[in-house]
């Protein structure tokens, strides 16, 4: 078994954001679940309700020789729009917030130099609101929401928005996309 690491990201609903990380090179496992809220062991239902605090998210475990957090940030801030605060999409709440969630603080050093990086250069034309913090409270998501994109492709929901950034992901980052068995 490789040396790994651990980064949990939130970039909207999770199933958008696990449907495009469980292609990429390097990463070994993907799990939908909650972070920095404050309840313990939430549901779907108590995050739903927005007044938790956590956040849908994906934690990653990746291998580091084949993948560099700076390439998984770079995937991140594709697929989806760090510049708008508690939404993607027609997502609307705190649980649907940017943010990148480090299980220790050298990750939140790369990724606040990444972000500043992004803004000198003024990728986005408004400013990017991605929190940064340390895991915590983290909880997986119910199992019906694990691998739910490859479990419900044809769900409207996939079609309409999880699939266009998978394909958007797998054009611009052909290199990384994971070989299929």
């Amino acid at each position: 078994m490789p040396d790994t690491e651990t980064i949990t990201l939130g970039g909207g609903c999770f199933w958008c954001t696990e449907a495009v990380f469980v292609r990429v090179k390097g990463v070994l496992d993907v799990q939908s679940g909650y972070c920095n809220g404050d309840m313990p062991q939430p549901s779907y239902e108590d995050v739903c309700t927005g007044q938790t605090g956590h956040n849908e998210v994906v934690q990653l475990v990746y291998d580091p020789e084949v993948i560099d957090l700076r390439q998984i940030f770079e995937i991140f801030f594709l697929i989806h729009d760090p510049t708008t605060l508690n939404a993607q999409g027609h997502d609307r709440g705190t649980q649907y917030r940017s943010g990148i969630y480090a299980s220790k603080p050298e990750q939140l050093q790369l990724a606040q130099a990444f972000i500043d990086e992004l803004s000198h250069q003024k990728v986005y034309q408004n400013p990017i609101v991605t929190e940064l913090q340390i895991r915590r409270n983290y909880w997986p998501a119910e199992d019906y929401h694990q691998d739910f994109f490859e479990r419900n492709p044809f769900q409207g929901y996939c079609m309409a928005v999880a699939a266009p950034k998978v394909a958007k992901f797998q054009r611009t980052f052909a290199s990384l996309v994971k070989n299929s068995a």
